[in-house]
């Protein structure tokens, strides 16, 4: 079994953006194999220029949780993404989720590899941990 930690992420809530980043980091560091799967609503997060929300109501709270986390020193969303490219974390579109969403490849981040549901299961099912956030 590999040194690899695999995370799905299914929703593009500011919350669900910063659970990947924050626990892939985190595996990165500790010198882990890191894969993050964005599929559904979550590939809206690999989205050029995106700037997550909090969900629902709260979602007017947005800009006082982020003050609130540069007053703690914990990274805004586009930091915590360029360290995470740094750490060597790598980051998957969902090819079917890109069609049904009408999503091209030019809309994505650099660095965004475009995957299919099999390929991504193969790098999980060697995986010491698997996570689905959404």
């Amino acid at each position: 079994m590999a040194d690899r930690f695999c995370m799905v992420v299914s929703e593009g809530s500011f919350d669900k953006a910063m659970m990947p980043l924050i626990m892939g980091n985190t595996a990165a560091s500790m010198g882990m194999e890191v894969h993050v799967f964005y599929t559904f609503f979550g590939l809206k997060l690999l989205k050029k220029g995106i700037r997550p929300k909090l969900p629902g109501m709260w979602r007017f709270f947005t800009g006082m949780m982020v003050k609130k986390m540069m007053k703690l020193n914990v990274p805004n969303y586009e930091e915590m993404l360029k360290q995470a490219k740094e750490l060597g974390v790598n980051f998957y579109a969902c090819s079917t989720s890109m069609s049904l969403l009408g999503v091209k490849q030019s809309d994505l981040i650099e660095g965004t590899k475009v995957l299919g549901a099999s390929k991504f299961l193969d790098l999980a099912a060697d995986s010491k941990v698997t996570l689905f956030i959404g």
